[in-house]
């Protein structure tokens, strides 16, 4: 259905733009026919995006250097974004950093750098851009938070902590913000191809063994991701608030499938029915085995 997600006409700023899922979002947005709004740190890249974007989906688009964690230049994106088109209707807090260590040895500026940008910039940027939606009466917030906030990202330093911060910001906004019209959510993703998360896929055994690990068999896309934004930051979603969307091929269910038991799992259950005298179902083909098991 043409347009079902009705964002045509409506102005979607997106941080973190210039990153694998931005970049993806943004596209997404404006290939639905909203308006873009672009934040990132490279000003003339993100400028030359949005002329980009402009010129190859015929919407409006405008790009601003914004540094999430500083009050000032988050406050100069908002009123640039007003000036510019008079509203804001969405903000996609995707902008995040990651620093590897063990916990015993994570030094305490990459604690305060990943903490600074991932949690205190999503603040920032949500409160800025949601002062101006609790005037307008309206707006939704989405944040690209991570499955790892529920389940620890061991050796990844202070990563989950923040994001599972960002989901209990994402909670506390959208219970104080629901009665001005203002929504806020999460989207969890989880072994998500990125530039990010690129140098983990060179390796294919490296892709087949995580593929394993996922009740579809396969590792994430950034349009799987940008899929999930596009619902919670439309007008479909309007009745959702407070939510965390896992986006991860059914990995977080898959504890009970990963565990260990005679013979595999599988084959456990086969022969426990065949021990009772039941007969198996098989295709046409004759074939019910996944080709991984």
């Amino acid at each position: 259905m043409e347009n079902w997600l009705n964002l045509k006409g409506e102005v979607c700023a997106v941080t973190g733009a210039l990153g694998g899922m931005g970049v993806e979002i943004c596209r997404e947005f404006a290939r639905n026919g909203a308006d873009v709004v672009l934040l990132d740190l490279d000003e003339e890249k993100v400028k030359t995006s949005a002329a980009g974007l402009a010129d190859e989906f015929g919407i409006r688009a405008e790009g601003y250097r914004m540094d999430a964690t500083n009050e000032d230049e988050v406050q100069a994106a908002v009123d640039a974004a007003v000036a510019a088109f008079g509203h804001v209707d969405v903000l996609v807090n995707t902008a995040g950093i990651l620093r590897f260590s063990p916990m015993e040895d994570l030094p305490l500026s990459d604690f305060e750098a990943v903490l600074k940008v991932n949690l205190t910039g999503t603040f920032i940027a949500s409160q800025r851009f949601g002062r101006q939606m609790i005037k307008q009466g309206r707006g939704r917030l989405v944040h690209i938070s991570t499955a790892a906030s529920y389940t620890p990202e061991t050796f990844s330093g202070v990563y989950s902590s923040t994001k599972a911060g960002v989901n209990m910001l994402s909670k506390m906004l959208a219970a104080e913000w629901g009665p001005y019209g203002v929504r806020s959510n999460c989207v969890c993703p989880c072994f998500v191809k990125t530039p990010m998360s690129a140098n983990f896929y060179a390796d294919p055994q490296v892709e087949k063994d995580r593929s394993r690990l996922i009740a579809t068999r396969r590792i994430g896309e950034v349009t799987d991701i940008a899929n999930a934004v596009m619902f919670l930051a439309s007008t479909r979603s309007d009745f959702t608030t407070g939510a965390e969307i896992m986006v991860d091929g059914g990995f977080s269910n898959m504890m009970g499938d990963l565990t260990a038991k005679p013979g595999g799992r599988r084959a456990y259950a086969e022969n426990y029915l065949k021990n009772k005298g039941v007969a198996l179902w098989t295709d046409e083909a004759g074939v019910k085995t996944p080709t991984d098991q």
